[in-house]
Order: C-alpha cells, then structure tokens, then sequence
C-alpha cells in the first residue's frame, strides 16, 4: 500500500507520519508569535487541527491529478472501476488523518481542554470532510486524465484556498465582517476546520445548517463524480495508449 511504501523508503518509519505535522505546525507556530506577534488559546492545538484537515484535502485532491496515469498498468490491464482507485488513496489519507487526531488529543490534555459531549461532533465533521474532498478529487481525476498541466496549475490553486482556509489564524478574529462569514460559508475547508476546533478546543456545538448543506454538495459533487468517470472510464484507457 501506499502509507506501507511510505514507511519502508523512510528511516523514521511509522513516526514519521507523526512527526510531519508536527513540525509543519512549529513552524507555522513560530511564524504566528514570533513574525507576526500574535498568539492564540491553544495554539498549537489549533494550528494542528486546521494543518489536519487540509493535508488530508491537499494530499488527495493533488495526488487525484495524475492517479490514472500512475496507476496505468493496472487501469490498462485489469479491470476494476476507476474511482476505486481514488477510494483507497482517500482511506489511506484518512488513516493518517486519524492518525494526526491522536496527537490533538495529546495537545488537549496537555491544555486542559475542558471536554464536552459537543466532541463527538467531529466525527460528522471528518464525514463531511471525506465527501466534499472525494466528489472533488473524482472531478479532478477524471480532468487530469486528459490535461497534462493540470498536475502544476492545482497545486497553485490550492496554494492560494490554503491561505483563505485560517490554518493558522482564526477567520472569525482576524478577518473583517462580512468578508469572514463569507469565508466561513463558502469555503468548505475553512468552515470544516472552524467547527472542528469550535467542538474540540472550546465546547461549542458546530453550525449544523452549513455543515449539513456541505454534506448535500459533497454528495452531489460525488454522484456527479462517479457517474463522469463511469462514462469515460473506457476512454482512459485509450489516452494512455
């Protein structure tokens, strides 16, 4: 498997899934207090839920680009459905990002987080999170297939959602009415990763209405997703060719 190989070409194994994020979130931490001499309440608790849950995004949407192409001997030589592919990619990345919660959870006992029954909110959340992230990479899936660039012009683009998505700094805080409810309906990142840290860090139950509309346009994205590559799937093959 993918996180199998991962661990093998690594010399830090398996703690090297930890230790990743770890010191993107130090980095990240040091660039809030010491470049721009802000702080947060948990603060590094909240950087690495937001890092969390958009590497699981970034990771399986950019590596959805060039799937089929990579995984060419399988697509040309065996048949399976196509977008299988892109669902064991995701559940890898899934794994990792559970992964990724433990440490949270150590940062929280570290922080005294005060525990309430609204946590239980963040499994709906990750379930969002799944769906909005699979119905996009099965779109871009089926584009890179057929556009070679589309590989260098993504990353761009998710460079820029990163910056919009409050990785780092609170939307709600930092960010101007209305131009941060904005953000927070329309971006489906930064209202998963501000729920999130609402349920986990500070006891407050999530905005149900917007994660809940997410859900229906998650699965909308996946339905149109699964049927676009169902219909070119034949197609695949003879582009490779």
């Amino acid at each position: 498997s993918k996180i199998k190989n991962e661990v093998i070409d690594s010399y830090l194994g398996w703690i090297w899934i930890f230790l990743e994020p770890l010191i993107f979130m130090l980095i990240y931490a040091f660039i809030s207090v010491v470049v721009f001499g802000r702080t947060q309440e948990y603060l590094a608790a909240f950087i690495f839920i937001g890092l969390t849950i958009w590497k699981f995004f970034n990771s399986s949407v950019v590596s959805s680009v060039r799937l089929v192409p990579t995984n060419r001997d399988t697509v040309t030589k065996v048949y399976v459905p196509k977008f299988i592919l892109l669902l064991i990619d995701s559940l890898q990345n899934l794994f990792k990002l559970f992964i990724s919660f433990i440490l949270v959870g150590f940062f929280m006992i570290y922080y005294q987080v005060d525990i309430s029954w609204n946590i239980l909110y963040i499994f709906p959340i990750i379930l969002v999170l799944f769906i909005i992230t699979f119905g996009f990479a099965c779109l871009f899936m089926h584009f890179g297939v057929f556009v070679d660039d589309l590989n260098k012009i993504v990353p761009l683009g998710l460079r820029f959602i990163f910056y919009l998505s409050g990785i780092f700094y609170s939307i709600s805080d930092r960010v101007p009415k209305p131009y941060s409810e904005l953000l927070l309906i329309c971006n489906p990142i930064a209202c998963l990763i501000h729920e999130a840290r609402n349920v986990l860090l500070y006891s407050t139950a999530p905005d149900i209405l917007t994660i809940f509309i997410w859900f229906i346009i998650g699965l909308f994205l996946c339905f149109i997703g699964i049927r676009t590559i169902y219909k070119y799937e034949n197609t695949y093959v003879k582009v490779m060719r």
